[in-house]
């Protein structure tokens, strides 16, 4: 595959990137040292070596989902800084600007 300049500006468009020309330069020989590294792993004789899917063995180590209760309304306002007793109350954070 060529790197050209064509291409690294499809890239950077793609990825909405601007670059300079030394950055174009500098991003060209990178991609070219990547893509010569994926080839040299081509080479490599795979024949009879099954693909890896997981890290390990384990199936799954994570606990069962176990429905429990939650906390009431009255016990989660409880310690909030400012509540009308059944919403939380926070700050106006946003702004309506004037076009």
């Amino acid at each position: 595959m060529e790197v050209n300049d064509a291409l690294v500006e499809n890239l950077a468009n793609l990825a909405r990137l601007q670059f300079n020309e030394a950055e174009k330069e500098i991003i060209k020989h990178d991609l070219q040292r990547m893509i010569h590294f994926v080839d040299k792993l081509n080479e490599l004789d795979t024949e009879g070596v099954a693909p890896l899917l997981h890290m390990s063995d384990n199936v799954n180590v994570l606990r069962e989902d176990v429905v429990q209760g939650s906390v009431s309304r009255e016990e989660g306002v409880k310690n909030a800084p400012d509540t009308d007793g059944i919403f939380f109350k926070v700050p106006k954070v946003i702004r309506k600007t004037e076009a």
